[in-house]
């Protein structure tokens, strides 16, 4: 057996170690986590949930289980990475096949070490194969002030000769401690409804959420989080995960027939496998986990301050208003028509201009120009840059509306790089929005798309992007690549991070939302990369109100842009006040998508009122912690000086008035004034008996409530 490598930990630390029971012990805020390793060096999990010291987590690890009977594995359920291999039945984490065709694996513990960083502590475990060059290291995260814990893995092929096939290589595998009953939250959608929030039971045997579009997708999304059933969005144990991935995902639960649990995600899907050659590595995205004693808004609030403090590339920022031109203009772009609608965004309050698609090639609708990322000089004969100069000389900055990933066949690009999209031979090429995917795992594909967008971004003093992507894969294949064509569903979403970092590198000033026909592309990976992300081109208030709340689950209001649109709604046909659509889209990053050339002079008044009380609020709910009451229909967002409270009320019954909005996240010992009526409210009354807001006659009436602390 190998030397063990020396660990660097100390008692202080927020990882330590018994270095005889082979035990190590995580620990957080409010939480902690414990594992061991089995006598065959199978890493286990201990514990995961509230804090425990390290004498009482070894006390944990007794002898090897062993099988109930001849048809159980001892150890399912609770394994920290189940591979194939040995008497394991439940979902593999790890599935490699050797050059013999051995899949099998079998630990052995090298070692070990603990690292500290100004911002938290890493602990890696070292293992091999026992007779299969093939290595895999374990790392735990913790970082400084937060319950979410962090954990990949790395493969390393250290033979000299043979390739090791990679058939699934998960990030983590989570266990739930036991528990009489379990309840699984996810969201579900489509386009135009994504961020469906479901509870429901978990079901015996192997619950699978995936997507095999090679992005995120609508459909889902990479977090799972699991309760007792008895969990609320203020008390209960929740223990969760989320992946930082953007392309292809699944994660699995799986609920055993003695009721143990275990979840395990990665990125890639079935069917899909690519190869370690000698010497090579794959590290794989981290899939974080948080336990939360206090229900699910708390585990909300720990991974909305996870994104602010440790994942958004600028958390500090405050986002500002935008306009987005697409809802008025469609594909009729023109200098002149532009603006025009800058001007207007202008006299109400806009601070960021952004131009929608038609801007470039023969882009006159989306059949054809997509690729051609040269400005269309018949719209604008000069070029954008005296656009660019009338928006900066109105005081706004500049956005732009790309699509790098995509082309038309219509298009000059396509005519003379046809072998640049995803293809297989002898198959068609199925277009979806009359476009094809380019393949970004080339390098020739993703340095030419980092050309024109450095370019297009330097040259024109673009501020802002608008990046969107607006298909799944499909013949996902790349007959080029003869030995390893699958590497492109992980390759093509690294080369999209790779193009982001660069362009931010060498742009410090600019600014991305990511968008994906809505929210197609949101998850943490893009969201270290990204300033905001769009969840849904669905911007009728009413439904924006149930995607958001699915949103909020996770994801921080200081990165959900949410539009005002125009009546009725494009998707719904719905018809709704004014005042109720700003207030919804308030409630994150606030844009105006309508087209404010046909609002009437009262309209934009009520807009220039709305905009200025939003730059008001903006820093409470951009950055402050999020209380969701979805049975008061309010949301509220809490600093230590100031509250801001928003209650919804799509419709009325019977005449009936509305009970108080129970306040959250307030020092009962404070005092606090309404900054509209100067009533000054004790903080103990507002979360005991909550706090009377009058709202308008009629359906879809809202109302703000602004609370400072005196």
């Amino acid at each position: 057996m190998p030397n063990v490598v020396a660990e660097k930990g100390s008692s202080l630390s927020a990882i330590t170690r018994d270095p005889v029971r082979r035990v190590w012990l995580l620990r957080t805020p409010s939480s902690s986590y414990g594992l061991t390793l089995t006598g065959e060096d199978a890493p286990l999990n201990l514990h995961w949930g509230p804090p425990r010291t390290l004498p009482q987590v070894v006390a944990l690890a007794g002898p090897d289980r062993v099988s109930p009977n001849s048809f159980e594995g001892a150890d399912d359920g609770w394994e920290e990475l189940p591979v194939d291999g040995g008497t394991r039945y439940g979902p593999a984490a790890l599935q490699v096949r050797f050059a013999d065709g051995t899949r099998a694996i079998e630990w052995a513990f090298l070692g070990s070490e603990i690292t500290e960083a100004e911002n938290g502590s890493t602990l890696r475990l070292n293992f091999t194969d026992r007779h299969y060059p093939l290595k895999i290291a374990l790392f735990y995260r913790v970082l400084e002030g937060s319950d979410v814990i962090e954990r990949w893995v790395e493969l390393e092929n250290s033979g000299g000769q043979e390739r090791i096939e990679i058939l699934r290589a998960d990030s983590a595998a989570w266990s739930v401690p036991t528990r009489p009953a379990y309840r699984l939250s996810h969201v579900v959608g489509r386009w135009g409804a994504e961020f469906q929030l479901r509870r429901t039971e978990l079901s015996s045997g192997e619950t699978v959420l995936t997507s095999r579009r090679g992005i995120t997708s609508h459909h889902a999304n990479p977090w799972v989080m699991l309760d007792a059933g008895d969990a609320g969005e203020e008390h209960g144990e929740v223990w969760g995960a989320a992946f930082t991935w953007s392309g292809s995902w699944r994660i699995t639960v799986a609920r055993d027939p003695v009721d143990k649990v275990i979840f395990t995600g990665g990125f890639g899907h079935e069917g899909v496998r690519w190869f370690l050659e000698p010497g090579q590595k794959l590290r794989t995205p981290v899939f974080a986990g948080l336990y939360s004693p206090a229900g699910f808004g708390a585990a909300s609030r720990g991974w909305h301050d996870y994104a602010l403090r440790r994942i958004l590339p600028h958390p500090e920022e405050v986002r500002p208003v935008l306009y987005n031109s697409w809802e008025a203009t469609g594909f009729e772009v023109s200098e002149s028509g532009q603006v025009e609608l800058a001007t207007r965004a202008a006299a109400i309050g806009i601070e960021l201009f952004v131009m929608d698609d038609g801007w470039f090639g023969r882009r006159t609708s989306d059949r054809a120009g997509l690729g051609d990322w040269q400005v269309n000089r018949d719209r604008f004969p000069d070029g954008l840059e005296p656009l660019v100069h009338e928006v900066h000389r109105l005081g706004m900055k500049f956005g732009l509306w790309v699509e790098p990933e995509m082309v038309n066949p219509d298009s000059d690009l396509y005519r003379e790089h046809p072998d640049w999209v995803l293809r297989f031979r002898n198959r068609r090429r199925s277009e979806l929005r009359n476009q094809l995917v380019l393949n970004f795992a080339d390098p020739a594909v993703s340095d030419w798309a980092f050309g024109w967008l450095t370019e297009l971004v330097g040259d024109c003093r673009i501020d802002f992007l608008k990046w969107d992507m607006n298909r799944a894969f499909s013949e996902a294949g790349w007959p080029e690549n003869t030995g390893d064509p699958d590497r492109l569903w992980i390759d093509h979403t690294r080369a999209v991070y790779r193009i982001m970092d660069r362009l931010r590198a060498e742009h410090p000033g600019l600014r991305i939302e990511s968008c994906s026909g809505g929210g197609g592309r949101i998850d943490l990976g893009v969201l270290a990369r990204t300033d905001q992300v769009w969840p849904s081109d669905n911007t009728d208030a009413f439904d924006r109100l149930l995607i958001q709340e699915g949103y909020s689950q996770l994801y921080p209001a200081r990165a959900m842009t949410a539009w005002v649109t125009d009546n009725p709604h494009f998707v719904t046909g719905r018809r709704t006040r004014l005042e109720f659509r700003f207030h919804v889209a308030m409630t994150g990053v606030l844009g105006i998508g309508g087209d404010i050339s046909s609002w009437s002079e009262h309209e934009l008044a009520q807009a220039r009122e709305l905009i200025a009380l939003y730059k008001d609020i903006r820093p409470v709910v951009q950055h402050g912690k999020l209380y969701r009451s979805p049975a008061a229909g309010s949301v509220q967002y809490v600093t230590d000086a100031r509250t801001v409270v928003f209650v919804f009320a799509p419709t009325g019954h019977f005449g009936q008035s509305r009970p108080p909005v129970r306040v959250a996240g307030l020092d009962p010992e404070g005092s606090y004034r309404d900054e509209d009526t100067g009533v000054v409210h004790s903080g103990a009354v507002l979360l005991d008996r909550g706090l009377e807001i009058s709202l308008p006659v009629g359906d879809y009436a809202s109302a703000i409530v602004r609370l400072r602390r005196i």
